[in-house]
């Protein structure tokens, strides 16, 4: 309900409004006042309005028009009554396909005879059904026995199967005006066992992520050395000693894994350098480890082929029906699939003359791996058939059940139509019928009317269970063979280069003498040398080997320095100690601190023993209980 104000101000804008036009339009059809139609002029010729079709706002200069396709149409009704038709169809189950009985009579099913039933018994007529002897639609390079040939010759007064609209046969045929829907062609394939988004381990981060941190792990250990160098210079601090590049690479790797690092810098503009990069680290590995848990028990599942490119990058082959629209769009250049015309040329392509569907399925896709490419009507159908047959097997487990799966992204698109010869008038005769079923759903029933509501066989079986397989891991064996190779490639090099050092060491000192140089210079034995030095358990001692270090005995136990038995302790030769006296590094506690064999010091803030071991070098041992722990177990164990 309008409130006052807001008529009062209608009211207002009324009085503004300029005066109405009652003058009507020149050639309007009027109505009577007792709801009769009457026309401001006479009819070109003698015909009832309603037989012309004029509706009330249809323009006189178009009578005319209307009333000669009425006509036209009903001289026509009059022609094709008692006519019989020659069509030909295609077996494409379950759009078209046709049946021979005893007496040799072909009989056509499927939605399209179903349309032209439809129509024989409304303007009545009769037909017969013809088979081209190939099966196949054809194009001008594949025109021999083919459907287009029989149209094209005028053999058939029609095509009755759905026909991909195709630029090449224009030419040849006139496609009905109406479209009967628009096909799409879709790929049917084993079912993978897991998901092609990744295996478990690089499913969190898609590939470009897994790249630019690979580059990061590289890039930011040398950009940090650089840094701590240019910030040294410039500031001339020696109290922030440069690291090395190994050790900020390896600070880098360390940060990545979890594992610390013993570099403690002391600059700050250093710290905020290592704690940007574990700040990010953190990040990273957050997400990483959310986005894990998440793919790996509520992961969408995806195929490894969803689309054309698919195919074309992956080099994956495909079969396809002989003679169909797949075929015609690959091989026609100015189509959408001819970027695939290659892969027929290397055999990655194989065009099947069996029209049987299920022989298809199992043979190319089941046994081969294939990727089937029907369309949709057809894929349903034959879907579904497997299912009924494989429920008959295993009545629960789904993954049996469901040994395919059909791909969500069309193949190819193209509207499919009935065709005629050229010069034909049956389509003015046909295609107004033809629209009204498409527009009213009919059609599209009847091409899922044998299917179930549900979809059979979904993309995502949606399982609840979700248990790791050895595909989930994979890619952690791979990464322990690598690192297990990569060490062992290491250790290999190690071992070379070591080896030729010593040749070279070795060759030294056979032509200038034992540990002697050109020059005169002592030099030592090499590294090698000395590392098998130790190897012989007997008393031969090698060139370099000294004797001093074998007589020093360990500290005497620890239970000994706090005990009476100190005497046999110093009588054993093994413990050779001696007390230690003047050290200036350290407090000396009170009188209770000296004990037999050595001096309590606090050193650094903590309590040792001091002794005196054979070579005059002083020895500290621990005092509180956890550091002698540990002092007892290293020299005992």
């Amino acid at each position: 309900m309008a409130t006052g104000i807001e008529l009062i101000v209608a009211a207002a804008m009324c009085v503004a409004c300029p005066a109405l036009n009652e003058s009507l339009p020149a050639n309007l059809i009027q109505l009577s006042d007792d709801g009769s139609r009457s026309l401001s002029t006479e009819m070109p010729i003698d015909v009832e309005a309603t037989d012309a079709g004029l509706d009330s706002d249809t323009p006189v200069e178009t009578l005319e028009t209307i009333i000669n396709k009425k006509l036209k149409l009903r001289e026509m009704r009059d022609w094709i009554k008692g006519k019989h038709l020659r069509i030909a169809t295609l077996e494409d189950y379950p759009l078209s396909y046709t049946e021979v009985l005893d007496n040799g009579t072909r009989i056509g099913h499927g939605v399209s005879f179903q349309i032209i039933d439809f129509l024989k018994k409304k303007f009545n007529f009769t037909y017969e059904v013809f088979v081209p002897q190939d099966n196949i639609i054809g194009s001008p390079t594949d025109f021999d026995r083919s459907l287009i040939e029989m149209v094209n010759s005028s053999l058939v007064d029609l095509a009755a199967a759905f026909i991909p609209s195709l630029s090449d046969q224009r030419t040849f045929v006139y496609y009905s005006t109406t479209t009967l829907d628009e096909g799409e062609w879709i790929m049917v394939m084993q079912r993978p066992r897991e998901s092609a988004s990744g295996s478990g381990l690089l499913a969190p981060f898609e590939f470009w992520v897994w790249i630019l941190i690979l580059v990061s792990l590289l890039a930011v250990g040398p950009i940090i050395y650089a840094l701590i160098i240019l910030r040294n210079r410039l500031t001339g601090d020696a109290a922030q000693h440069p690291y090395s590049l190994g050790h900020c690479a390896w600070f880098v790797y360390g940060a990545l894994m979890k594992q610390g690092s013993t570099l403690s810098p002391i600059a700050d503009s250093t710290r905020l350098l290592f704690a940007t990069w574990w700040i990010f680290i953190t990040i990273l590995t957050s997400f990483y480890t959310a986005n894990l848990t998440a793919f790996l028990t509520l992961s969408k599942f995806t195929l490894p082929y969803n689309t054309v490119n698919d195919i074309l990058v992956k080099n994956k082959h495909f079969v396809s029906m002989r003679g169909g629209g797949v075929e015609y769009a690959i091989r026609t250049t100015n189509e959408s699939l001819s970027m695939l015309n290659r892969m027929i040329q290397n055999n990655y392509a194989v065009f099947s003359e069996e029209t049987n569907d299920t022989y298809n399925l199992q043979n190319y896709v089941e046994r081969n791996g294939y990727v089937f490419v029907r369309d949709r009507p057809a894929i349903n159908i034959m879907l579904y058939q497997d299912y009924l047959y494989r429920k008959t097997i295993s009545y629960s487990d789904e993954k049996i059940h469901c040994p395919f799966a059909m791909a969500r992204e069309p193949f190819l698109k193209k509207k499919r139509t009935f065709a005629y010869p050229i010069g034909s008038n049956l389509s003015q005769l046909f295609d107004p019928e033809l629209l009204n079923l498409v527009e009213s759903g009919i059609v599209k029933h009847l091409s899922a009317k044998d299917l179930p509501s549900a979809e059979i066989c979904p993309q995502d079986l949606g399982g609840t269970e979700r248990q790791l397989r050895n595909g989930d891991l994979m890619m952690t064996y791979y990464i322990m063979l690598a690192g297990f190779a990569t060490s062992l490639a290491v250790f290999s090099t190690e071992l070379i280069f070591r080896y030729v050092n010593s040749r070279h060491e070795a060759n030294k000192w056979a032509r200038h003498g034992i540990g002697r140089t050109p020059n005169g210079q002592s030099i030592k034995p090499s590294r090698w040398l000395r590392g098998w030095q130790r190897l012989d358990s007997g008393k031969k001692q090698l060139l370099g080997t000294s004797t001093q270090g074998q007589n020093v005995t360990p500290p005497p136990p620890y239970q000994s320095i706090f005990n009476g038995g100190h005497a046999a302790v110093a009588a054993d030769p093994r413990h050779r100690w001696k007390r230690a006296v003047g050290q200036s590094n350290g407090v000396l506690l009170g009188n209770d601190a000296l004990t037999d064999g050595g001096v309590r010091r606090l050193i650094n803030g903590r309590d040792y023993l001091v002794f005196r071991n054979p070579d005059g070098q002083s020895q500290l041992v621990p005092v509180r209980s956890p550091s002698a722990a540990l002092f007892q177990y290293t020299y005992t164990e």
